[in-house]
């Protein structure tokens, strides 16, 4: 019974880009980022705070080693140079362990940071939280963060496929109506 649900849980997660129950509660364009430290898939405490000067994609996703969360992660992973060009860095969140996160970074190949939200502290202050089959997880949201640590995009019905795309025209955008 176990295993009919992980099949369920993964055909759900690659058919349903997002679920969020809690959009009313999620921080909006224009005001700071609620802070947060929360370990990352070594083992480390990672703040929000430590990224001031560079862009932040913070992303909420599912689960690690579903087929859409790995195809965002390596959308993300595939243009990780780009991001850098343009003084971003990418930053990923879900309630996964962070035993986990450090195999999904592994079996992915996943050269940026996957934080560990097991208590769902930061998914529910992001209003990024959503239940199935009994089970709390981050939903697919995503916030675009600035140099001084204020939102600027929230993105709520994520795809997978085209979602780093998605994000990087915007950052352009961003980054040029800023003179930057």
């Amino acid at each position: 019974m176990l295993k009919i649900q992980y099949i369920v849980l993964a055909l759900f997660l690659a058919v349903i880009p997002c679920l969020s129950a809690r959009a009313a509660d999620m921080p909006q364009s224009g005001t700071p980022a609620p802070a947060f430290t929360l370990p990352n898939q070594e083992g480390k405490d990672v703040s929000l705070k430590q990224f001031l000067g560079k862009w932040v994609v913070l992303y909420f996703y599912p689960k690690d080693f579903t087929s859409g969360c790995s195809l965002e992660a390596h959308n993300f992973q595939g243009d990780l140079k780009k991001y850098s060009d343009k003084n971003a860095m990418i930053v990923g969140v879900s309630v996964d362990t962070v035993d986990s996160h450090k195999g999904f970074c592994t079996k992915e190949s996943l050269n940026f940071t996957l934080l560990s939200d097991a208590q769902h502290t930061v998914s529910d202050t992001y209003g990024a939280v959503m239940s199935f089959l009994g089970h709390t997880m981050a939903a697919r949201n995503t916030f675009l963060i600035d140099p001084k640590g204020v939102i600027r995009k929230v993105y709520t019905k994520v795809n997978p496929a085209s979602h780093s795309e998605e994000v990087l025209a915007d950052l352009g955008l961003l980054q040029k109506s800023a003179g930057k």
